[in-house]
């Protein structure tokens, strides 16, 4: 009687943890309790704020890496990393001896031809004159006038000769094509670089903003103009203002591994330009937090 008994009770017991794990169960999504009056209770209310990461960027054009147009061996590197510079400050210099030899051989044959041309318009000025006395030959004449013609012809194609060298000897020194701060320098003097070499990494740093990696699936809830608050660690929890200026059309791969083991790396994201309304002391590339409101 008394095992018949304790089989009962244990035989409830299960009954009611199946229950239990039936109507409770993680990944079970409930209905809501129903109100005092009898009415479902109110749905929770959407998040007001999308989180994400990102990191300091430069504007389009305002970060370039400067490089070489033609190889050979740097004789000048004035510049350092952290150097500050102005649009057309000299950065390197490529040696080029033999373009300037080159040059200075093609603007001599340019002043021959000159003077020759000088010498062939007297002659066929010369000839003219004789020609309406009848002192000389048509023949004649019309000699001097195709010297003077072909010399006018030399003429062009040396001084497209002398443009053509000059024009590569420019190329041998770089300058800096807009203002801004070495960030990076990638050859020294005496090396010899291939054409195209990267010298240095150039960035305006007044013309910065975030690109914050927003899940795809936040895509639709994100509105230009939108403020928004960045973070960064190791600033004492300092928050900085912006807002969102630029968003793209198209999703891309993430960029950045996230910080948060639970969060996908395979998500594609939507890449949300922010302005920030506030200096920072933020370096570029550096990686933040995005606070985006709704």
């Amino acid at each position: 009687m008394k095992a018949s008994t304790t089989s009962v009770l244990l035989l409830a017991v299960a009954a009611a943890v199946a229950a239990a794990v039936m109507w409770g169960g993680s990944g079970t999504t409930r209905a809501p309790a129903p109100a005092a009056n009898g009415t479902p209770a109110a749905k929770p209310a959407a998040p007001t704020r999308i989180l994400a990461e990102g990191r300091l960027v430069a504007y389009p054009g305002a970060e370039v890496e400067i490089g070489t147009d033609s190889g050979g061996t740097i004789v000048s590197l004035p510049v350092d990393e952290k150097a500050a510079l102005k649009k057309g400050d000299l950065i390197a210099e490529i040696r080029a001896d033999d373009l300037r030899a080159a040059l200075a051989e093609a603007a001599a044959r340019k002043t021959e031809v000159e003077a020759d041309i000088r010498l062939h318009q007297l002659e066929v000025a010369r000839q003219t004159k004789l020609r309406a006395s009848g002192m000389t030959t048509q023949q004649l004449l019309e000699r001097s006038q195709r010297d003077l013609e072909a010399a006018r012809a030399r003429r062009q194609t040396t001084a497209a000769e002398v443009k053509r060298l000059d024009a590569v000897l420019a190329k041998a020194r770089i300058v800096a094509p807009i203002d801004g701060v070495v960030i990076a320098r990638h050859a020294n003097p005496g090396e010899t670089v291939p054409p195209g070499a990267k010298l240095v990494t150039l960035a305006d740093l007044s013309r910065t903003r975030i690109e914050a990696e927003v899940d795809e699936y936040d895509a639709g809830r994100i509105r230009l103009g939108a403020p928004v608050t960045v973070r960064a660690e190791g600033f004492d929890g300092k928050a900085w203002r912006g807002k969102v200026e630029e968003i793209p059309d198209a999703v891309v791969g993430r960029k950045l591994k996230p910080l948060d083991p639970g969060r996908p790396e395979d998500t594609r994201v939507l890449l949300v330009k922010v302005a920030l309304s506030e200096k920072s002391p933020l370096k570029l590339g550096q990686r933040v937090e995005v606070e985006i409101a709704r």
